[in-house]
């Protein structure tokens, strides 16, 4: 990419983009992304050194990510992009009368009623067994290590990990003891530096590692979870871990200014991004800081974000598919919507989730870019006894309506949150980028990407520009580092415009981009929170 040399970043909070030849590793702990670069010094590739950081990223940062969660990955490698879902299905058993039997009208937050089938370990499984250099016996091992041996607690993670703690001592209902006992077992949450392991973690990892994550789904793991589930009244069983599946799908893709930008296809949200960028693609930007690009930028969001909202579920169901959501006659419909002043979106009609990010390269040209979550911190608050698994909470975004095209059903894949991004042009990987956190996500790549290639900044400085969110109707969430006489002038547009302190709310994330004539890979990571990147 032309912009990755730019040496000056304007946004620098902590640092500027890394340079590297031979390989890199970019993600939100240091510790992780060490995990990484040593895999990749023992002649594994950079789909093992992400496996390798990915399992870590459980140990390291479990306020954002766990064993029980979901997985999503881009991978290029021999000038191909491939895309995984991981992501797990509802129970079978599951229903709206069934929950609805058990006093909730909504799909609680907590408890085993959210609980989706994790596909975290088969993914890693998937990854290893078909593009992997090095067994996941051995990817697996730094983590198992930090697992066994305990690593200390950096200042970020201690806070949320306070926060976790704080809201399930609040919280009635459900039956916390296996959390409190793992994730606090002084009886408080880890303070900093102070030195947490899991033995559990470590076993439960080693038994992954061993069985190829057979023993998850088919095995000892499969049926520790399935008794679980069962003694607490849930509906998850053994069978729908056995019936659990990662599909290998086509990445779905939109042209901007002469780039190819990549997402997973539904049932995640990837697609709000491209939707985006598909309608500003439209205009003529020449100045980042200028409140006609703000205003442009936000109004795009909105009208894809609702879209998003109302059409994406798991895509065999979905009413209208991909190529018409992304067509140029529906898009320049909703572009047509964008004036002067802020509109409330509505979704339109076309014709016939807490999350970790990393972003992993090598010196023969492989790239990841690869997303995992449990939602919402924790997950479901759910700990199976005995083994370390925290169980993710991705049936929440279910709906009870039966008219809705998300309605919750048996057997079925949810609206996904976590979506991993890829860049390519002339069919040249580019690189992988990424920004976690929610309904954050597609308005991050969105940002990012623009950042990128409309106003030429560098991996650092891109993903070091001031942030806002979208959250609802008119509002408009901008960090405190925003312009104020922007934010002044577009509230005069019409836009609910509220300054946000707690700069984790506008996500995390990783870039590499890699030069496609010297092999020289440039990196930015996230310094919202404790980005590292390792290199060598």
């Amino acid at each position: 990419m032309e912009h990755i040399h730019n040496k000056f970043n304007p946004y620098a909070i902590a640092r500027e983009s890394v340079y590297a030849r031979k390989g890199m590793v970019a993600t939100t702990q240091p510790l992780a992304a060490e995990a990484g670069l040593e895999i990749l010094k023992k002649g594994g590739n950079a789909i093992d050194a992400a496996i390798a950081t990915a399992a870590s990223l459980t140990v390291v940062e479990p306020t954002s990510n766990g064993i029980g969660g979901d997985a999503f990955a881009l991978v290029w490698t021999k000038g191909k992009l491939h895309g995984l879902n991981g992501s797990g299905r509802s129970p079978e058993s599951i229903s709206i009368e069934a929950v609805k039997e058990k006093g909730h009208d909504a799909i609680p937050k907590f408890g085993w009623i959210p609980v989706t089938v994790p596909g975290i370990p088969k993914a890693w499984a998937e990854l290893s067994e078909r593009f992997g250099k090095l067994s996941l016996k051995e990817t697996l091992q730094p983590a198992i290590r930090y697992a066994r041996e305990g690593f200390p607690v950096s200042p970020i993670l201690a806070r949320f990990w306070k926060r976790a703690y704080q809201m399930y001592k609040k919280e009635e209902g459900h039956d916390f003891t296996a959390w409190f006992e793992t994730f606090a077992p002084n009886g408080r949450p880890p303070k900093v530096g102070e030195i947490w392991k899991s033995a559990d973690h470590a076993a439960t990892l080693e038994e992954i590692a061993e069985t190829g994550a057979r023993s998850f789904y088919e095995g000892e793991l499969a049926e520790k979870i399935a008794q679980a589930s069962k003694e607490a009244g849930g509906f998850l069983t053994k069978s729908d871990l056995e019936k659990c599946e990662t599909e290998w799908v086509e990445p779905i893709k939109v042209n901007y200014r002469g780039y190819d930008i990549w997402e997973i296809p539904p049932n995640g949200q990837g697609i709000i991004a491209l939707e985006a960028l598909n309608i500003l693609q439209g205009f003529e930007f020449t100045t980042k800081e200028s409140v006609d690009t703000y205003h442009k930028q936000m109004e795009a969001i909105k009208l894809a974000f609702e879209d998003g909202k109302q059409h994406i579920t798991e895509e065999a169901k979905m009413r209208y598919t991909t190529k018409q959501l992304l067509s140029g006659q529906y898009t320049a419909q909703r572009r047509a919507l964008i004036g002067e002043e802020a509109i409330l979106p509505e979704a339109g009609e076309p014709s016939g989730s807490g999350t970790v990010y990393l972003a992993t390269a090598d010196e023969e040209g492989n790239m990841v870019s690869f997303i995992q979550s449990n939602y919402m911190g924790f997950g479901s608050g759910i700990v199976v006894p005995g083994t370390g698994i925290a169980m993710q909470n991705r049936g929440f975004d279910f709906s009870m309506d039966e008219n809705h095209v998300n309605v919750l059903a048996g057997g079925k894949k949810t609206y996904h949150t976590i979506i991993p991004g890829f860049v390519t042009k002339n069919n040249e990987g580019v690189g992988p980028f990424g920004v976690m956190g929610g309904f954050m996500q597609p308005q991050g790549h969105m940002q990012v990407i623009m950042n990128t290639i409309d106003f030429g900044l560098h991996p650092q400085a891109a993903l070091d520009a001031p942030r806002w969110q979208w959250m609802k109707e008119k509002k408009i969430e901008v960090e405190n580092r925003f312009s104020y006489t922007i934010a002044q002038e577009l509230r005069q547009k019409g836009h609910d415009i509220q300054i946000q302190l707690e700069p984790n709310s506008f996500g995390r994330g990783q870039i590499i981009w890699r030069d496609p004539k010297t092999g020289v890979l440039a990196g930015g990571t996230e310094s919202r929170a404790d980005g590292h990147i390792a290199v060598w």
